[in-house]
């Protein structure tokens, strides 16, 4: 494999308040859409639409993991009320979505989570498939890094299929 420029690490995230005291830590939603779905284009080109979703998946599990990693607080949760506690209160005041449990299985570790007013897909036009693979990913890192075992999200109901909120469930993976 050639050498990696862009390994990444929190520490590329950078120093928000320094860089930009004028500006600060926020953007409007045009942008990271532009950025997002620019790129997706391009690849979808390039590798098809099939393995860029495999792309977007594993690295929304890769930020997932680290966004578990560096951004929850500690203590880190130790129940999984706490997690999503946290989680809701993050992902709303970074204006990611807002998060909610619809169905929560601790047992099986089997979950339906939505997120409303999501960053990826919500206001945009019904395209009769979902989009938030991304989103999935992100939601398989949380878990895998919160309970130890690596999980399959997949999003059941998008904004882009005529919901109005997103959908996703949530199963460990097994052997």
């Amino acid at each position: 494999m050639a050498d990696r420029k862009y390994a990444f690490a929190w520490s590329l995230i950078g120093d928000i308040a320094n860089a930009r005291p004028n500006l600060g830590p926020t953007l409007r939603l045009e942008v990271y859409r532009l950025m997002q779905f620019s790129f997706r284009d391009i690849l979808e080109k390039r590798y098809g639409s099939d393995e860029v979703d495999k792309i977007f998946y594993e690295a929304g599990e890769l930020a997932g993991r680290e966004f578990y990693a560096n951004a929850l607080e500690d203590p880190k949760p130790d129940t999984f009320n706490k997690l999503i506690a946290k989680l809701q209160t993050l992902l709303t005041t970074l204006g990611i979505g807002i998060l909610r449990v619809e169905e929560a299985e601790l047992d099986s570790l089997n979950f339906t989570l939505t997120v409303s007013e999501d960053l990826d897909c919500s206001g945009l036009p019904e395209l009769g498939f979902e989009i938030c693979i991304y989103d999935e990913g992100f939601l398989a890192g949380i878990l895998q890094a919160f309970t130890g075992q690596p999980f399959k999200v997949k999003e059941v109901d998008c904004w882009c299929t005529s919901d109005r909120t997103c959908r996703f469930e949530a199963k460990p993976l097994t052997a």
